[in-house]
């Protein structure tokens, strides 16, 4: 599992948790699950500035 904190600080914002078969995307009961396939159609928007 890799984990990226999305704040400078690391301690007060959600976290990307990045599994082999899923995604957590979130922090407490404010989490998104997506797919491998999903995050990978994600990424992709976001990279084609899609979104």
């Amino acid at each position: 599992m890799k984990i990226v904190k999305l704040c400078r600080e690391g301690t007060c914002c959600p976290a990307v948790k990045i599994f082999d078969d899923r995604v957590e995307i979130g922090e407490d009961k404010n989490t998104c699950v997506l797919s491998a396939d999903e995050f990978e159609i994600l990424k992709e928007k976001i990279l084609s500035e899609e979104i």
